[in-house]
């Protein structure tokens, strides 16, 4: 007699679960199962913490900064990861090190790293000599991305590390105390399932009825994901929480909304990969003025380097970090896209302030004023639905719970 196992799929890929991850459990947060995991092996590895301010000589110096208002991040990364190192984890990993440094914060996404920075004994340093060159494993706790800066280091110094901007509470209990072996697994499910598409179109449905719809041509790449584990010893930089399939589009055009901080709401009108201007729908017309300023000046801020798509099933922090990780969002992204093996460097943008990276996430919570109705993808004569209003298609269902 022949007996049919039935497929051993997770608690959190049930149905109801993946298009309502707000009801996912999640086990507490682990440092240690957390390290052990994403940097196996870790023995005999020396770890260290980064962290950013605008006064980092000040601040940094005997942790005033806990003594001060604000700072969320920065406490979180104290709390949880320096303390979290010094009361055991440090041993339990085979570890050594665990010491704190702050940097002078960049002022946007993924901007190369000034090169002083502090300890807590309000020594200066410097990140190349003392930090990348010393260090197996760098630990970036920061206000904005440094991914890129950081990718670019670890293949010249050798180190491995993360990059966890916007570290709140939501993340610690969610993304953070995930098993990445599953996010890896995961993303490779539906890394396979979007791997060589031709193109992708995406739908935006506008509260007054208009839909525009944006086309990226990827000129059947191989997909690329961010899972999360950087094992072994071969220099990388883990961009966590983790958890999404993306490209570098080889052309776009189109058109796609765009809210602003301000809550200005644009059209962006794009060509040839290129964002040429903006147009408003509701809003702060200066906004959209100082846009359009900002393109003419220097037209490579306006480049579309990546096309990304959440893979995680996740709730809503309310930090980019993980909100792009979600099953269901996708997102554009302008600017450089090196560390992403795109051809757009730093030295590309007429100033240095410039050449950021730049997500533009599409969330039901963070673009509740238009809605992606729909997203498409074509892999040679292949035709598969993606996403419907912020929901994951029963394509991409389906490719996460199949030969489990």
């Amino acid at each position: 007699m022949i007996t049919l196992e039935t497929p051993c799929v997770p608690d959190y890929l049930r149905e109801e679960i993946m298009l309502h991850p707000e009801n996912r459990q999640f086990p507490s947060f682990d440092l240690v199962r957390l390290l052990g995991t994403v940097f196996e092996p870790t023995q005999d590895c020396r770890v260290c913490i980064l962290i950013d301010f605008d006064a980092p000589e000040a601040l940094i110096k005997d942790f005033a900064f806990l003594n001060e208002p604000g700072f969320a991040v920065q406490k979180n990364a104290y709390q949880h990861f320096y303390l979290g190192l010094r009361n055991g984890a440090l041993d339990d990993l085979g570890m050594t090190g665990g010491e704190m440094f702050a940097y002078r914060c960049t002022r946007g996404s993924n901007l190369d790293l000034e090169d002083e920075v502090w300890d807590t004994e309000g020594n200066l340093l410097s990140l190349d000599q003392h930090i990348y060159s010393n260090y197996d494993l760098v630990l970036c706790i920061s206000t904005f991305s440094a991914t890129a800066p950081l990718t670019a280091k670890c293949k010249q110094f050798g180190f491995r590390g993360a990059t966890l901007h916007g570290l709140n509470d939501v993340i610690l209990n969610s993304g953070l105390a995930v098993d990445y072996h599953e996010v890896s697994a995961d993303a490779e499910r539906l890394r396979m399932a979007l791997d060589q598409a031709d193109s992708i179109e995406i739908d935006f449905r506008l509260e007054d009825g208009r839909v525009l719809t944006a086309w990226l041509g990827l000129g059947g790449q191989k997909a690329q994901k961010s899972h999360g584990l950087c094992l072994g010893r071969t220099p990388d930089i883990a961009n966590l929480p983790a958890g999404e399939v993306y490209f570098v589009p080889t052309d776009a055009h189109g058109q796609f909304p765009m809210k602003y901080e301000d809550g200005t709401l644009g059209v962006l009108h794009v060509e040839n990969r290129c964002i040429l201007k903006s147009t408003l729908i509701q809003g702060n017309q200066a906004t959209i003025d100082h846009h359009n300023a900002r393109l003419k000046d220097d037209p490579m801020t306006g480049t579309l380097g990546e096309l990304g798509f959440g893979t995680q099933v996740l709730p809503v922090s309310y930090a980019d970090i993980q909100d792009e990780k979600v099953l269901g969002t996708c997102h554009l992204a302008t600017g450089r896209d090196d560390h992403l093996g795109g051809d757009i460097l730093p030295s590309m943008f007429k100033k240095h302030e410039n050449s950021t990276h730049d997500d533009i996430l599409f969330a039901p919570h963070k673009t509740p004023n238009f809605n992606i109705s729909q997203v498409r993808m074509k892999r040679g004569n292949q035709e598969e639905v993606l996403i419907e209003n912020f929901r994951p298609s029963r394509y991409l269902m389906d490719a996460l719970t199949a030969n489990r």
